[in-house]
């Protein structure tokens, strides 16, 4: 009885805490959203301007990740290209779009004036189940740490390219969609979405290697949202039978759900949205499904309208 007191003690504070930290996130998000875009300022100017009255350097890295992840756009163009000529932070600034790598060296500048310690991290990123296991040799994305203290817990991750939006499939048209969890992102979500190029800068356990980053299934923004922890199943590429029931579980934050869909397929081949009866017990998502036919084909998880996570599926005849 005594270790169940403590454990709800202990579970009430943590929810205290996280509580009052999301309200100074919010706090902080409608103050720099009032400020607005702030043209014609150099970068040194928009930093002072969005951070000079905030108490400390978790809430102005927070007014810096928000400034930018809402004031910058992907540009399609340069990231299709891998073209990195203007990814120096003025440049950015200037013209208000940028590469993952323009994102993330802007938000180390910024960081780095407010005398934060900030690293701008390149790395591996999956967007499409026709990804997994198409290991790649040349770095697609980059992202930041953050360090506000020497333990390893006091090192985040932070991704302000992920929180602007997304591309299309043919890289060619952005759409912003704001998703505030990629600050100070869960590290064991983030290790299964990204791959540091120097393993070096991956917090806590991940994939040991590109070839099994590439492996695991697509996430989605959706998933940080949810709260996702380790999904099952972990391989990106199902292999099943036809008719025989995969299970699918996803740990997350308990929040509650209105519909999950399958979407099978792709392009001409896309078949309507298929509703999942699910379960959300001890705060798991659950279903399962049995395919039908003898196939190969994407398959992505759709959680109240949003991707959540996507699989490459191989169905052969039972």
């Amino acid at each position: 009885m005594n270790k169940y007191i403590l454990s709800v003690f202990f579970f009430l504070i943590m929810t205290a805490f996280a509580n009052a930290q999301n309200a100074q996130y919010k706090a902080v998000d409608e103050v720099v959203g009032k400020l607005g875009a702030l043209p014609d300022l150099n970068v040194a100017t928009i930093t002072d301007t969005i951070t000079r009255n905030l108490a400390n350097r978790e809430l102005k890295a927070r007014a810096i990740f928000y400034w930018v992840s809402n004031n910058i756009a992907i540009d399609a163009k340069a990231t299709k290209l891998n073209d990195q000529k203007n990814k120096d932070p003025e440049n950015v600034i200037k013209l208000r779009r940028a590469t993952a790598q323009g994102f993330s060296l802007l938000i180390q500048e910024m960081c780095s004036l407010v005398k934060i310690r900030c690293l701008s991290i390149d790395g591996y990123l999956k967007s499409f189940p026709e990804e997994i296991n198409e290991k790649v040799d040349e770095t697609n994305h980059s992202w930041n740490v953050i360090q506000l203290g020497e333990s390893p817990e006091l090192w985040f991750y932070i991704d302000a390219s992920r929180a602007s939006g997304f591309l299309d499939k043919k890289m060619t048209v952005f759409t912003r969609e704001y998703t505030p969890q990629y600050f100070f992102a869960d590290k064991l979500l983030f290790n299964l979405d990204h791959y540091a190029d120097n393993s070096a800068w991956q917090l806590g356990p991940g994939p040991k290697s590109r070839k099994d980053f590439y492996a695991l299934p697509v996430i989605s923004s959706a998933a940080y949202q949810y709260g996702l922890k380790k999904p099952v199943p972990i391989s990106g590429s199902i292999k099943t039978k036809t008719n025989v029931p995969v299970i699918f579980s996803f740990p997350y934050n308990g929040a509650k759900l209105v519909s999950v869909d399958l979407l099978i397929g792709d392009n001409r081949k896309l078949k309507k949205p298929e509703h999942m009866n699910f379960s959300t017990s001890d705060n798991t998502l659950s279903f399962s499904y049995a395919f039908k036919e003898e196939d190969e084909f994407p398959i992505r998880i759709i959680v109240d309208g949003k991707e959540f996570m996507a699989y490459q599926v191989v169905v052969k005849e039972k």
